[in-house]
């Protein structure tokens, strides 16, 4: 998939890129359903785009989130940062699988691929590296981006900028369904062996991870608040380094890496549309609510 990588990145890359230059680069892949929203905000204004992958119909919807603050850090760093990487990884897999359906390959159901583009997103403060913040708040992005019609969701995320994972690559995070942190899927970890060829790798988080943005506590990063807005079961996809970059890094965009999770992306796609990937035990799940009742209360802001 490294055509597919490279030109999103192209894309991407432009001081200009903007929505719109996404939906017309999809759909010269064969994209026909492309919706394209502008929002502004008090830090600007980003392009939320969201394209559905029509399946055969008798499969369920999987989601892709390309999570990120923004794909540039203009005026302040030239070019891609390293933030880009969530919507380079949903855009190419978006591109791969409308290829494969314009040739006949169709999945057994939809897909979901949304991400936004800001080309001149603002720095924060983060320890132990700068983040890359958005123009626009978490709910804000939720809103655009978590769709009800997803049964399961990949989120993926740059996740360079802190010494909990410490590898070159890609790295998924255990599952995430209404507050409960649960096993990660053998299923996807099977998935992620094949696509590597190396034994896969799994990243910590805590529960303050999995907590809704603006409670004031410490989160890893952004790469599982899709899951504060939905009961969808989600996992967190993220490009990894061995030693913290910052977010707002340019020059720090690997292709190989990236290829290798929107190849993932991809066959997670295949495998769950067909119902042979499971994002979790659903009588596990019902286990865990009989015997220690609801979470749900983590995907909110809690008490004042």
């Amino acid at each position: 998939m490294l055509r597919e990588v490279m030109e999103a990145m192209e894309v991407l890359e432009s001081p200009h890129a903007s929505g719109d230059d996404v939906a017309a680069w999809l759909r010269r892949w064969g994209a026909e359903e492309v919706r394209v929203v502008r929002v502004n905000g008090e830090a600007g204004s980003t392009d939320f785009v969201k394209v559905r992958i029509p399946g055969q119909g008798r499969g369920p919807t999987l989601g892709v989130i390309g999570r990120l603050g923004g794909v540039g850090a203009r005026p302040s760093r030239l070019g891609l940062v390293s933030d880009a990487d969530g919507a380079i990884v949903a855009l190419a897999c978006a591109a791969k699988l409308v290829r494969m359906a314009s040739s006949g390959d169709v999945l057994p159901g939809d897909v979901l691929v949304a991400t936004h583009i800001c080309p001149n997103a603002p720095i924060i403060p983060h320890d132990p590296a700068p983040f890359m913040d958005a123009p626009v708040d978490m709910g804000t992005m939720n809103q655009y981006e978590v769709d009800p019609r997803m049964e399961a969701i990949l989120s993926v995320d740059a996740t360079k900028g802190n010494w909990v994972i410490n590898r070159r690559g890609f790295a998924i995070s255990p599952t995430v369904k209404e507050g409960y942190i649960l096993r990660a899927s053998e299923d996807l970890l099977e998935i992620m062996r094949y696509v590597t060829g190396e034994p896969p790798v799994v990243f910590p988080i805590t529960t303050q991870d999995i907590t809704p943005y603006g409670n004031g506590i410490h989160h890893l990063n952004s790469i599982l608040q899709p899951a504060t807005a939905t009961a969808a079961p989600v996992v967190g996809v993220a490009t990894t380094a061995a030693i913290p970059v910052p977010g707002c890094a340019t020059g720090a965009n690997h292709p190989l890496d990236l290829e290798l999770a929107a190849r993932f992306c991809v066959e997670v796609a295949k495998a769950f549309t067909a119902r042979a990937c499971r994002f979790y035990d659903p009588e596990e799940f019902s286990r865990l609510l009989a015997l220690y009742g609801p979470l749900s209360h983590l995907q909110t802001l809690g008490k004042a």
